[in-house]
């Protein structure tokens, strides 16, 4: 936890402003590696017990387009009552509070990862994806088309300055020379891991972190969420995830090898890039080597059910 007043009091004034009933902030406590988003207490706390608050440089284009995305995601979710906390208030141009800020509802729960998890857990980050697809989106400016997870991030590059691998290579060429599927686009999150979902009593209770959001194939938040079980729990992990998935939507998923591809690719050859952010997720046993395994794996897997389906096809 910080002291309040390392937070800027344009920040704090608006804050209490937007939350209303007279209350202040009276502590503020860092959901990421100690610091922004900030789970924030408010006194007295029999009003409003507390709200997350995202903090953002308005001079950094990035920062403006995941802000908008952020804030245009949870419109999006509250008018389809999906799980994703509510909208406060947003400055999306600093011009209250010298930030780019979103300020939002508290969700039961936490992301921490376990070292093990249940099917059952898994089939519910499954289901998590397939309530999101059943919203169906048009992309539009602030939730553009999406065609993989993490849509900012250009990974090919990434790899190209840093060094690649054979199979990513293989990956890649194998993509270039496949269109991407069809078929109408729904609502994705666009970065739907573990790290991003909270959960209480094996229960998913919510996602969080929309700013990746957009339109999109079903495709990509599932096979994204696959890729993720089978980093922190194993291959087989990413059957349970695709059952979940399945028996929400009562229907087998489309193009699922394709999609696996998209989503393994998705990272960069040394996996260590991902390993401090887990272990901040309480998975302190994860490496880069593991990692890389499993992704290989995952991958490999992928590839030989995507050459498949194109021999029956």
């Amino acid at each position: 936890m910080i002291a309040v007043s390392e937070l800027p009091e344009e920040v704090l004034r608006w804050v209490s402003g937007a939350v209303g009933g007279g209350v202040r902030v009276d502590g503020a406590t860092g959901l990421r590696e100690g610091g922004n988003p900030w789970l924030l207490r408010f006194e007295p706390a029999d009003r409003v017990e507390a709200a997350v608050l995202r903090l953002g440089d308005p001079a950094d284009s990035n920062h403006r387009r995941r802000f908008g995305t952020e804030v245009a995601a949870l419109r999006v979710a509250a008018e389809h009552r999906l799980p994703a906390a509510r909208l406060i208030a947003a400055d999306l141009d600093g011009a209250e509070t010298g930030a780019l800020a979103v300020l939002t509802t508290v969700l039961p729960g936490d992301s921490t990862i376990p070292p093990v998890a249940s099917a059952e857990r898994l089939r519910g980050l499954g289901a998590a994806a397939a309530a999101l697809q059943a919203v169906p989106l048009t992309p539009r400016p602030a939730l553009p088309l999406r065609t993989r997870s993490i849509a900012d991030v250009d990974f090919t590059a990434l790899r190209r300055a840093k060094g690649t691998t054979a199979l990513l290579t293989a990956a890649e060429e194998r993509l270039d020379r496949l269109p991407a599927p069809g078929g109408p686009t729904v609502f994705v999150h666009g970065d739907l891991w573990h790290g991003n979902t909270l959960w209480s009593g094996g229960r998913c209770t919510g996602l969080v972190d929309w700013d990746c959001a957009g339109a999109g194939s079903p495709g990509i938040d599932l096979s994204g969420a696959r890729f993720d079980a089978a980093l922190l729990f194993g291959l087989p992990a990413a059957d349970h995830v695709l059952e979940g998935w399945q028996r929400a939507t009562g229907r087998r998923a489309d193009d699922l090898a394709y999609w696996d591809v998209v989503a393994a690719t998705c990272s960069l050859a040394d996996m260590g890039f991902c390993v401090p952010v887990m272990h901040d997720q309480g998975r302190p046993d994860l490496d880069a080597d593991t990692l890389g395994a499993r992704r290989d794996a995952f991958l490999s897997a992928a590839l030989a059910r995507l050459d498949a389906d194109s021999r029956q096809s």
